[in-house]
């Protein structure tokens, strides 16, 4: 299956371009990160989660406001499940019994205690070095993998265009104040896996046609680039449809999640499209 059978779009000559808009983002997305600095999640912060159910529907800012009466304001509310179910996060130390307790009183209304969680701060904080360690480890195994598959000029290129894809995608959610929560760090690794994939597949078919046609490595690589954009197009075009559905359609636990993959889908196939292939080329120029 084919979008296109014959292109010619010569993507490596647009490569400095390409270079202006990642630098951009990156930096962009470094800044970000370090003046605003990540949200992280109760799985990093520690805190408690209170799922309650409500014999009726209530609004979130009905719950707000009794929650700020007790000093509260920061607890993040959102609808699980129901519209008579609410998660509730907060890092103050009541028990979540003594919210049952206020929410029937003030609000004249039978409340249920679903089911709760507590996270401790050491654990949050050890989480956070463990998820930083883990897309660490994974890039370090993907430059060893594709450095033994191909050569090394490969390998520090795609890593380069992961890093690229991780930081990218991170800055826009720290941008739009998303949480850092377990299944977000889920999500970067996921984007580090899918980047790899497509990077893999333009770099496979660079080497095949080195070996048989004649040419430089410019015209080559920009000939393999042409060739996989249709199965580029179908990949990510089909995995994206799939994750913007869960984005819309699967709730709010899902939502940051979803978020960070759509982001992640749209930026590694731009990097395995334009970083990559452009930083082997000018790479070998230079040599």
């Amino acid at each position: 299956m084919k979008f296109f059978k014959t292109t010619n779009i010569d993507f490596l000559g647009k490569r400095y371009f390409a270079y202006i808009v990642s630098g951009i983002l990156f930096l962009s997305s470094i800044l970000i990160i370090l003046i605003k600095g990540p949200k992280y999640g109760i799985d990093f912060t520690g805190g408690q989660i209170a799922q309650i159910r409500f014999e009726k529907e209530f609004s979130p800012e009905i719950i707000r406001g009794e929650l700020a009466k007790i000093g509260m304001q920061k607890a993040e509310i959102q609808k699980y499940g129901s519209e008579k179910d609410y998660l509730i996060k907060y890092s103050e130390k009541i028990d979540p019994d003594s919210l049952i307790k206020i929410f029937k009183k003030n609000l004249k209304v039978e409340a249920e205690l679903e089911r709760t969680e507590k996270v401790g701060p050491r654990v949050g904080k050890e989480l956070q070095y463990k998820a930083i360690e883990a897309v660490l480890i994974a890039m370090v195994l993907m430059l060893i993998y594709i450095a033994l598959r191909f050569n090394l000029k490969f390998g520090v290129a795609t890593v380069l265009a992961i890093f690229h894809d991780v930081i990218i995608t991170l800055g826009f959610l720290v941008l739009l104040n998303r949480e850092i929560t377990i299944p977000v760090i889920a999500a970067l690794l996921t984007i580090v896996g899918y980047s790899i994939n497509d990077s893999i597949i333009v770099s496979d078919r660079i080497r095949e046609n080195l070996k048989k046609m004649k040419g430089s490595f410019f015209e080559i690589a920009n000939k393999s680039i042409n060739q996989t954009l249709s199965r580029t197009i179908i990949t990510s075009g089909t995995t994206l449809v799939v994750v913007l559905t869960l984005l819309f359609l699967g709730g709010p636990i899902l939502r940051d999640f979803s978020l960070a993959l759509a982001i992640g889908i749209i930026v590694g196939t731009y990097s395995s499209v334009y970083v990559v292939a452009s930083v082997v080329n000018d790479w070998q120029r230079k040599r």
